[in-house]
């Protein structure tokens, strides 16, 4: 059984169904989301390029494949991402590759004339012990959490060129910030994948290989926030539809006008919690050991989406529930 995310009641849009989209990523866990939302919606004329079709990290590629396709609207999803330890294995690659995308993809949008961009970036870009909840005007306010920074940089880059664009030429680029996302789609990789999925995969193998214990890092005292895919999907369709760079900016403590708006379900639960709804989800029944010699990455992350939340949005799938799908899409997709 598949969530039921609709909204029905946000059906107020006068975009025509077929207006040209450009969903850039959309093969990854949150692109597929927004793909299948789009379509949940009517549109029929969606635009989506795999990484063979299109570099996005090189600048001409992107400019010929604007010119030529002339995308009315654009979801910039696309990035390099990973957990922990791909963040801090892979540090230059982090920020090198996701800069170069969002300028490419955000400049290629201005010369182009597209009608309106929505740029998807991420919770770490909040100070590491930035105020709880954290509101999008806790932006720069504080050092970053050390594990992510480079990818967190690239992000705040994106915000910032959006926001810069947007006074300076008039665009209409509006920045969406999720928590931690999870669902079908997502990446299972052994090394490489966020503390959900990886869990998915750990508990399973165990499982599967009758072992009776698992070892998960840190202490598991963090806590986190997370978002099933297809409850952001129908956010980014809402923002889209109904919201304009007007109606979400604001001018922060410094003066500086920023156009983000946090995306979470405003709920938390310590990774020790999350470890034990999983292990539960997938029937793994031996014991969870945790290796204290590994980080822990930054203490609690819950966004303060009440913005969206008073425009219209609302998360619908719980936790317990989206772990269940979650697993469900890993059993279909990586087990035979």
């Amino acid at each position: 059984m598949e969530p039921q995310t609709s909204n029905p009641k946000l059906q107020t849009s006068d975009i025509p169904l077929d207006t040209k989209i450009y969903i850039a990523g959309h093969r990854g866990l949150v692109g597929s989301g927004i793909w299948r939302a789009l379509e949940r919606h009517g549109y029929t004329n969606l635009i989506g390029k795999t990484r063979d079709d299109l570099n996005l990290i090189n600048q001409q590629s992107v400019e010929d494949f604007f010119a030529v396709e002339k995308p009315e609207y654009v979801v910039l999803v696309a990035a390099k991402v990973g957990g922990i330890a791909a963040n801090s294995t892979y540090r230059g690659q982090f920020i090198y590759e996701n800069i170069m995308i969002e300028m490419n993809v955000i400049h290629a949008a201005k010369v182009h004339g597209v009608k309106k961009l929505l740029f998807l970036g991420s919770s770490c870009i909040y100070p590491k012990m930035a105020p709880q909840p954290m509101k999008e005007g806790h932006l720069l306010t504080g050092p970053l959490e050390a594990t992510n920074e480079p990818y967190a940089i690239a992000k705040i880059a994106g915000i910032r060129l959006c926001d810069a664009y947007n006074r300076q030429y008039g665009t209409n680029f509006i920045s969406a910030m999720p928590t931690n996302m999870y669902g079908p789609g997502d990446n299972y990789h052994p090394e490489n994948s966020h503390v959900l999925p990886a869990f998915i995969r750990r508990f399973h193998e165990a499982k599967e290989q009758g072992l009776n214990k698992v070892t998960c890092w840190g202490s598991g005292s963090p806590f986190r926030e997370f978002l099933y895919s297809d409850d952001l999907a129908e956010a980014c369709v809402f923002l889209l539809e109904n919201i304009n760079y007007d109606d979400v900016a604001f001018e922060d403590e410094s003066g500086t006008v920023q156009s983000h708006v946090n995306v979470g379900s405003g709920k938390e639960v310590t990774i020790k919690e999350l470890a034990e709804i999983v292990k539960d989800a997938i029937g793994f029944k031996g014991e969870i050991e945790w290796d204290t010699s590994k980080p822990d990455g930054t203490p609690r992350k819950l966004m303060d989406s009440s913005k969206l939340i008073e425009l219209g949005w609302s998360p619908k799938v719980n936790l317990s529930e989206g772990i269940t799908f979650a697993y469900n899409d890993f059993l279909s997709r990586y087990i035979d």
